[in-house]
């Protein structure tokens, strides 16, 4: 897929403030400091279309990028650590809980995992939701640049076999380099799959 247009469109801080658009929506969240938003400049082949925080947990928003004037990328707020209150974090755990449920868009979502070290119990937990949930989901491994080749392989041995004891479906597993750029044009490729098939169906 060739990205010729990506747009900011709009922050929401519940559903309701979603757009009211039916275009397919892919989402992606993971931990803090996993590499969001830099995977979605990479996507977008646009430097500055998110902007990246040495901050840890900065995203509270539902945040949507229109691509190709055709689907929505969504970046949603974190799951894990962030330097905030308890009533922030059960906020936004509410908002993309809802966002999940409800948003008839949504066609995947991406969990973003560090493939620089070996699969967190909080990442497994959060799929471990998303399956039980019923929610369509597959994986990005991000900073695969930093990883040698034999760290890499062994830490996405030990996520396929984590996740072969807590989902029904094995998920895709994308690994996605920053840097290189390795790996992008398969997962857009894939998203091209998935928005096309959708849109038929």
């Amino acid at each position: 897929m060739l990205i010729r247009t990506a747009t900011f469109i709009k922050s929401a801080s519940k559903l309701s403030e979603c757009p009211e658009w039916d275009f397919p929506e892919f989402a992606m969240i993971g931990r803090s400091n996993v590499g969001k938003s830099s995977l979605i400049n990479t996507l977008a082949n646009h430097s500055k279309l998110s902007k990246t925080s040495v901050t840890p947990g900065k995203t509270k928003l539902i945040g949507y990028f229109l691509m190709n004037d055709t689907w929505y990328l969504v970046d949603l707020p974190w799951y894990g650590y962030a330097q905030t209150g308890k009533k922030n974090r059960d906020l936004w755990i509410s908002i993309t809980h809802d966002y999940f449920i409800e948003r008839e868009q949504l066609k995947r979502v991406f969990v973003l995992i560090d493939g620089n070290i070996p699969p967190q119990h909080i990442d497994l937990d959060f799929i471990y939701s998303l399956d039980q949930k019923n929610i369509p989901f597959d994986i990005v491994m991000t900073k695969i640049d930093k990883a040698t080749q034999k760290s890499l392989s062994l830490h996405t041995r030990l996520l396929k076999e984590h996740l072969t004891k807590i989902v029904t479906h094995m998920p895709n597993i994308f690994p996605v380099s920053n840097v290189t750029k390795r790996g992008k044009e398969k997962l857009l490729e894939y998203i091209e799959i998935l928005k096309d098939w959708n849109m038929e169906a």
